[in-house]
């Protein structure tokens, strides 16, 4: 039988926080990129035509599918690849043909690195003696270092000797103790377990508050670039897809690949019948029209798909309200901190409906429901 609800009016659109302080938006651009690619074999393109800036201070992380691009573009930052063509310049002078020793940057990796026949501090203060620092002010850096990272009574212990999330912290002093401008980070927690990868999240855009340094970060985790980031720049296919804060880039985006890997959504595929004064309007193939922010500029006729983040689709009881279609519960899924109605709809992939717990009024299995999709939050992509 029908579940029913008693209508309510549409959400107003958030307004979507800045996060990046209003300074850093004044200041020159830390690094640029100035029409970089990058090809391996001169005749398909890693890195297509890029143009980036990172400004001083940010944490920026690079997001995207394996093969995107994006761990190419830090590569190439960090000075272990060469663009094919463009220019990468820091504070203004190009570094493009500046070996990696010479740039001064801070690096993270996966792996950690770190010299197993070493102590932790001798791990940490590696980048002071190959830059022939003193030994009293290494001992100084190494201890503020450590302290940073909270191992400061573990100097003595060898990387074996460490948990997987202490080793990431020796590998994360070391790169900070030589006070760089610029940290880089390839994957630095995927070899962590879930737990201790999202505690060492939080813990590492702690650091970045307290310590104001630039960090660029690179992840195929979307989870993990939203928690963290300043902005977040979306890599697919050699190319940049959209930087944005992280609000706006999970609200707002730019195009059907964003909104797709960013988040989940509930997607109807149609045709534009009309163009609106606030977006377009969509026929599906169920006779339903709804109307939406035409993202692309879509024209009568073409074929587009409509996306709605899960949060955003509505109950209602109301069949004839605007932007309203039918569907059928296929499954009510418990993931912890909310509910997931799983639905099917004639024609179009499952809707999934995002529902807090408490809830007196969650339908079941086979029910048959309304959704609303409010027009400002329903994005048009060709």
């Amino acid at each position: 039988m029908p579940y029913t609800q008693l209508a309510t009016a549409p959400a107003q659109p958030d307004e979507a926080p800045v996060r990046t302080p209003a300074l850093k938006l004044l200041q020159p651009p830390l690094v640029s990129f100035i029409g970089v690619q990058k090809s391996y074999d001169g005749i398909s393109l890693v890195v297509r035509d890029l143009n980036l800036e990172i400004r001083r201070g940010e944490f920026l992380t690079l997001l995207g599918p394996s093969g995107s691009g994006k761990t190419t573009t830090l590569m190439m930052l960090a000075g272990f690849e060469s663009p094919t063509s463009g220019e990468i310049s820091l504070a203004g002078a190009p570094i493009t043909r500046i070996p990696p020793h010479k740039r001064n940057f801070g690096m993270v990796f996966q792996n950690y690195a770190l010299f197993p026949h070493m102590t932790v501090e001798e791990n940490v203060a590696y980048p002071l003696t190959v830059r022939g620092i003193g030994r009293a002010e290494c001992r100084a850096k190494v201890a503020v270092a450590l302290e940073m990272v909270r191992l400061e009574t573990l100097g003595a212990r060898r990387p074996t000797q460490l948990s997987g999330g202490q080793q990431q912290r020796v590998a994360l002093a070391r790169a900070l103790v030589f006070d760089p401008q610029l940290v880089l980070m390839d994957e630095p927690l995927g070899a962590l377990d879930k737990q201790l990868r999202e505690h060492m999240q939080i813990e590492l855009k702690e650091l970045h508050r307290r310590l104001g340094v630039t960090f660029v970060y690179v992840t195929h985790d979307q989870s993990e670039a939203l928690t963290m980031s300043d902005r977040v720049a979306v890599f697919n296919d050699g190319a940049l897809q959209q930087i944005d804060g992280v609000d706006r880039l999970y609200e707002t985006p730019a195009n059907r690949f964003v909104a797709g890997f960013v988040g989940d959504s509930t997607t109807l595929e149609g045709v534009v019948t009309g163009i609106s004064e606030t977006g377009c309007i969509v026929g599906l193939p169920s006779g339903v029209r709804v109307s939406g922010v035409n993202v692309n500029g879509a024209l009568p006729g073409e074929r587009v798909v409509c996306g709605i983040r899960p949060e955003r689709v509505e109950l209602t009881g109301v069949l004839n309200q605007a932007n309203t279609f039918e569907a059928t519960v296929a499954d009510v899924i418990y993931f912890g901190d909310h509910l997931r109605l799983r639905c099917a709809v004639p024609g179009q992939p499952d809707a999934m409906v995002k529902l807090p717990l408490g809830r007196h009024d969650v339908p079941s299995r086979g029910d048959t429901v309304f959704l609303y999709a409010a027009e400002e939050y329903l994005r048009v992509y060709h």
